[in-house]
C-alpha cells in the first residue's frame, strides 16, 4: 500500500479518500497462477488509460509492478490467486471536487476459486451508457453491477448481461461477451459500451472473432455463447434467462478455451 509491504489487518485509508466517498478511483483484476501473474503488462496499461479517462493524475506504473511482485513473493500465496490492483484519487473534501493529495494506489490479493465448468446469465432491464463519462473505463464506481448481479442472482444467474443504449448487447458486470452464429464468433465492439477486456482482447487475436453490433435479443438466439474475464477465462454459457442454449460448450466454444488455455501457458505475458 502506497509502497510499503504490510499484512492486509493492518491496511488503513481515510475516511476522506476519495476513492470510498465518490468511487473516484480505477483498478484491475489480475490472475496468478503459481505466483506467475497473467498478462500484468497489459493489466497495467488499461489501469493508465483508465485513470487518464477518468482525469486522475498518473499512476506511477513502474511503482505498481513492483508492488504487484512484491505481494506475489510473499509467503503464502495460493496456487490460484486473484490480485486487485486500486487506485484512487486520494484524500480530498467531502463532495465530489477533488483534492490535492497523492494518489492511494493499493495491491492485494487473495485466493481465488478455479471457474464453473459453465453458467447461467440473466439479462437486466437497466442499460449501459455508451456515451457516458466513464463508458469503457474500469473504474470503482461499481454500484451499478453490484445491483445488476444481486438481480441475476435472484433468477439464478450467476452474471448479469447489459444491453446499452441502442439495444444492442454490451458486457456483463465483469465480463465480456461472445456469440457464435452460423458458424461465425462474433463480439460487440468497443463503441457499443463494453470494456476492452484483457481476456477479450487476447480471444479475439487468437480465435479470430469479429466485433459487430448486436441485438440483445442475438444472445438468446445463438447457437453458442461464452463470457470472457480473469477470473473465468473462457466459460460457456449454459442458459439465457433460464432458456438453455443448444451447445455448451460448443465446438466454437470448445477451440477458443482450448488455444486460450494453450497460448496462455506458453506466454503469461502477452
Amino acid at each position: 500500500m502506497n509502497g510499503a509491504l504490510i499484512p492486509d489487518d493492518e491496511a488503513r485509508i481515510s475516511v476522506f479518500d476519495h476513492g470510498l466517498v465518490t468511487g473516484d478511483g480505477v483498478f484491475e483484476t489480475i490472475k496468478v497462477v503459481d505466483g506467475v501473474p497473467f498478462a500484468l503488462s497489459r493489466h497495467l496499461a488499461r489501469l493508465g488509460r483508465s485513470a487518464a479517462g477518468l482525469g486522475l493524475a498518473a499512476p506511477d506504473l513502474d511503482e505498481i509492478r513492483e508492488g504487484a511482485l512484491a505481494v506475489i513473493q510473499a509467503p503464502g500465496v495460493p496456487a490460484l490467486a486473484r490480485m486487485r490492483i486500486t487506485v484512487t484519487g486520494g484524500i480530498a473534501p467531502l463532495g465530489s471536487e477533488r483534492g490535492g493529495s497523492p494518489l492511494t494506489a493499493i495491491v492485494a490479493l487473495g485466493e481465488m476459486k478455479p471457474p464453473a465448468l459453465a453458467c447461467e446469465v440473466t439479462t437486466v432491464p437497466w442499460a449501459r451508457n455508451e456515451h457516458g463519462a466513464l463508458s469503457g473505463l474500469k473504474t470503482t464506481s461499481y454500484g451499478e453491477n453490484v445491483r445488476a448481479l444481486a438481480y441475476a442472482a435472484d433468477r439464478g444467474g450467476s452474471e448479469a448481461i447489459f444491453a446499452n443504449t441502442a439495444g444492442n448487447l454490451c458486457e456483463g458486470t465483469g465480463t465480456n461477451v461472445f456469440v457464435v452464429s452460423d458458424g461465425r464468433l462474433l463480439t460487440p465492439p468497443l463503441s457499443a459500451g463494453c470494456l476492452a477486456g484483457v481476456t477479450r482482447g487476447l480471444v479475439i487475436e487468437w480465435s479470430g472473432a469479429t466485433e459487430q453490433d448486436l441485438p440483445l435479443a442475438a444472445l438468446a438466439a445463438a447457437d453458442e455463447a461464452f463470457l470472457t474475464g480473469t477470473t473465468r477465462d473462457v466459460q460457456p454459457i449454459r442458459s439465457v434467462d433460464g432458456t438453455a442454449l443448444p451447445a455448451a460448450p460448443g465446438p466454437v466454444t470448445r477451440k477458443a478455451a482450448e488455444v486460450f488455455a494453450m497460448r496462455s501457458a506458453e506466454s503469461p505475458d502477452p
